[in-house]
């Protein structure tokens, strides 16, 4: 279909919640028996499949292609929680808060008073935080 093309599904603008909502409906009781069918395991190919593919994206330099490819990506993140949170393991929002948490733990010189003057010191800094956190978890 052309881009220029419209209809009522190309001219919906969906939102991260709807997105969450679509995948829910598709593994529930009367949606795709495919994806109500998946695990973890049995996604784990098709998660390095869609890395793979983003990952060829870039190496073309092909926009179109990562926007699509990030999308996949996302499908098989957002995949993994849903069926995480059917079995009352996690939600996407723990996904969403662990992640939220990390970056403003390991950036402390954008989210703290920490100063780096180089790349290679905000990388040090992250790995010795990194480190800390592994070590603590022992």
């Amino acid at each position: 279909m052309d881009k220029k093309t419209s209809n009522a599904e190309t001219d919906k603008k969906y939102t991260y919640e709807d997105f969450l909502d679509i995948i829910a409906q598709l593994r529930a009781p009367g949606g795709c028996p495919w994806d109500q069918k998946q695990t973890h395991e049995s996604l784990k190919e098709c998660l390095l499949e869609e890395a793979q593919e983003v990952i060829d994206a870039i190496n073309n330099k092909d926009d179109d292609n990562l926007c699509e490819e990030l999308g996949d990506v996302l499908l098989q993140i957002v995949l993994h929680a849903q069926i995480a949170a059917e079995e009352g393991r996690f939600t996407m929002a723990d996904v969403v808060q662990g992640v939220s948490e990390k970056m403003v733990r390991r950036h402390p010189h954008v989210f703290g008073d920490v100063k780096v003057n180089s790349v290679e010191e905000g990388l040090d800094l992250w790995n010795a935080i990194k480190a800390q956190e592994k070590a603590s978890k022992l």
